[in-house]
């Protein structure tokens, strides 16, 4: 009987996913999100819930040699569907048949599938593909595949997956990560996640890793080259992976100096945040000239020049946070990037408090009292800054004096139960403002909507109170004299930013 059953059940699925590619209802899925900054990213009728990526890449000629497989589901009856790719595709397969494709605007490769796809039936999508990564220019110009003297980085924010694997690209998307990756002997491929294995064959070793919770499509990273790897466990029993390039010249040990203390911080951010959410966690620092990092989840990237100046533990904090802001609770749109930014900003000002180079109100009173009434910095919304000035300064300065000024509205045993409460019970979701303003009110029994309106919509400068109460050094100090530098600032503006943008 329950044989039966399951074949009966088979053969009705068959029936439903063999309609004509002209039955009526099934329409292509949209082109993109509709997302307010970047309308394209993104693409609508199907969720993915795993991308399975295997690569061969040669650092000699930059040539990557690609199969993408991804599940996904569809969301409507589906006639076509979208994927964001930049590179040069060979052969596409749904559902085990071969498909029909286009390129179309600057990532949009557009499959019609042998046989439509009704709402709610499983897509098995594979992509096959070959391409020199570095020569692949998109937007106007832009690329997030960067080439190292002994291999390539892909890391970026807002895109990079466009540069080495298919994706439905955007935050709002999330799916679990399989990626192997085959290079020459002696050199090593670092992504997200646990290692699973690696295994030699005829003069090439292939290196796989696995992300088992939710991860954005632009979280994912790819780092190959030759590095000094080190690995280890946490107080907590977390597996730490960081991975550094053998030629990083007189930032080697300043960098390590700083990443090598992730444990201690990730055990440290957790009484402020919550559990940790992944199964693993750990940095790497390519031998690129770039600065700022990037909250790859669980294998954060830095570059190299955030470590020119000496070891630098604010920026390992700020990217540490976003684990849980940013990367276990992501954004629903890309205009909500202050509860990603402000939130890892204020982790540094938590830290400075913990290392006695500065308090958090110390910090937001320095931000403020630093720029005048009539200063442009106050016209940066950092809840709707526009895609042009989505990494402002504004966005990280102003978004975390915003968050003290909550804190001194709520008091500090509540703003620390919202702190911890906000990405346990929103983890592995998405989340928008309105959101997080919704659930700060249910905790503290507070209205905060003019406060945050002040705070993060408002393109003025925010009277001193209510909420950010300056220091009676500040109040005493004429309008754009701020009170002296605390000793943590330089090291906190070291975070701000390395996130690649093509506007």
């Amino acid at each position: 009987m329950r044989k039966r059953l399951i074949v009966s059940a088979a053969s009705a699925l068959s029936l439903l996913l063999a309609v004509p590619a002209s039955a009526s209802g099934f329409q292509p899925g949209a082109d993109g999100l509709g997302d307010p900054y970047y309308p394209t990213l993104g693409n609508g009728g199907y969720h993915v819930s795993h991308y399975d990526v295997r690569l061969k890449y040669q650092p000699a000629t930059d040539e990557l040699e690609g199969t993408t497989t991804i599940l996904a589901t569809a969301t409507q009856d589906l006639s076509r569907f979208n994927l964001d790719f930049a590179l040069k595709v060979s052969e596409i397969q749904v559902n085990g048949r071969p498909a029909t494709f286009a390129t179309s605007g600057d990532q949009e490769l557009e499959i019609t599938p042998a046989r439509p796809l009704a709402n709610g039936s499983p897509i098995t999508v594979v992509v096959r593909y070959r391409d020199v990564p570095s020569t692949v220019q998109k937007y106007g110009g832009f690329t997030a595949w960067s080439r190292t003297p002994d291999g390539a980085v892909a890391a970026g924010e807002p895109v990079s997956a466009g540069w080495w694997f298919p994706s439905n690209d955007h935050p709002s998307d999330k799916a679990t990560f399989d990626v192997s990756v085959l290079v020459p002997d002696g050199t090593q491929a670092i992504s997200n996640g646990v290692l699973t294995g690696t295994s030699s064959q005829a003069g090439w070793t292939r290196w796989s890793w696995r992300e088992n919770k939710p991860q954005a499509t632009y979280l994912a990273t790819l780092a190959i080259g030759k590095f000094d790897i080190t690995r280890d466990v946490t107080a907590s029993g977390l597996p730490v992976y960081n991975a550094y390039s053998k030629d990083l010249g007189d930032n080697a040990d300043a960098a390590k100096a700083s990443v090598e203390r992730t444990g201690e911080l990730v055990d440290w951010l957790s009484g402020y945040f919550g559990e940790y959410p992944f199964s693993s966690v750990g940095g790497y620092v390519p031998n690129l000239k770039a600065g700022g990092a990037l909250e790859t989840q669980t294998r954060v990237f830095y570059g190299p020049g955030v470590f020119a100046r000496g070891s630098n533990t604010s920026v390992v904090a700020h990217e540490l946070a976003h684990q849980w802001y940013g990367d276990s609770v992501s954004l629903s749109r890309w205009s909500d990037i202050w509860l990603n930014e402000g939130f890892a900003q204020y982790a540094q000002y938590l830290w400075s408090e913990h290392e006695n180079e500065g308090t958090a109100q110390e910090l937001a009173d320095y931000v403020y009292a630093s720029h005048p009434a009539d200063d442009p910095f106050w016209k940066v919304k950092p809840g709707d800054p526009g895609d042009e000035n989505q990494f402002h300064w504004a966005v990280y300065q102003r978004g975390a004096a915003a968050i003290q000024a909550l804190r001194n509205t709520v008091g500090d045993e509540t703003f620390f139960r919202i702190l911890k409460g906000w990405p346990t019970e929103r983890r592995y979701g998405n989340a928008t403002i309105p959101e997080f303003q919704s659930y700060a009110e249910r905790i503290s029994g507070r209205k905060l909507g003019d406060l945050l309106n002040t705070w993060l919509f408002t393109p003025a400068k925010p009277p001193v109170g209510p909420g950010l109460h300056a220091t009676a050094a500040t109040a005493t100090r004429t309008e754009g004299q701020p009170p002296a530098e605390p000793k943590s600032w330089r090291q906190i503006q070291e975070a701000n930013s390395v996130h690649t943008h093509w506007k």
